[in-house]
């Protein structure tokens, strides 16, 4: 039940993403009402630390999560010498597309509205996959995130109620956030946590993280009317 503190164990699955495959762990909280999936930013993945607090946050609150390596093993190794895949953003805007697709063709979530939540890089790629599928995707939230790299024309199609969150002291951040706020044309808001920088690792900001994307997702993913995913 949404609220209870309860352990739910990930269950590993396997994403195709053209010739190649992408691991994830999905949960799925009992009568969860939504699915809400991942996009890291550079140089992390699904086992990502502060991305799986978010993610035991909205389980806890009734939201299945997914979180997915966006690299295969392959070219996460290629990447840490030559850096060319983690702002390929193109790339991981496809890799977010196919993992929706994916998690749209599975029988127990046809019906569960989607989310996106994007951190750093990972936001650009969000953002650029809800633009792409409009309708299809309910909810985005970013936490320290490159919104710019969507570029505005990506920015103006999304339709889906978008928060950005930020660190108040993560000054360059917040002007780039700031700029891709007044491009939205869905509903939005923009967030800062106090003293917070770039990584949100001072005392608490991560948990106000948390807590911003379970009231956003909880609102916007649970009250809106489902509309039927298309391929």
């Amino acid at each position: 039940m949404p609220g209870v503190n309860m352990t739910l164990v990930p269950r590993e699955v396997r994403i195709p993403a053209g010739d190649a495959w992408l691991y994830g762990d999905l949960v799925l909280p009992p009568g969860f009402e939504g699915l809400v999936l991942f996009a890291h930013g550079s140089g992390s993945g699904r086992h990502s630390a502060r991305n799986r607090q978010v993610a035991q946050h909205l389980q806890q609150a009734g939201i299945a999560t997914l979180l997915f390596d966006l690299l295969t093993a392959q070219e996460e190794q290629t990447d840490l010498h030559t850096r060319e895949h983690r702002f390929d953003i193109a790339l991981l805007t496809r890799r977010m597309q196919e993992a929706t697709a994916w998690a749209a063709a599975q029988a127990e979530l046809q019906h569960a509205p989607l989310g996106y939540f994007g951190a750093s890089t990972g936001s650009a790629a969000a953002l650029l996959a809800a633009a792409r599928l409009g309708e299809q995707i309910a909810a985005v939230v970013s936490r320290g995130g490159r919104p710019d790299l969507a570029g505005p024309v990506a920015l103006a199609a999304i339709t889906a109620p978008t928060l950005l969150i930020v660190g108040a002291a993560d000054h360059q951040v917040i002007e780039l956030n700031e700029q891709a706020h007044a491009q939205l044309r869905c509903k939005k808001s923009l967030a800062l946590v106090p003293g917070a920088t770039h990584l949100f690792e001072e005392a608490g900001a991560l948990e106000q993280v948390a807590q911003l994307a379970g009231s956003w997702f909880i609102t916007h993913l649970t009250s809106r009317q489902y509309t039927a995913w298309l391929p």
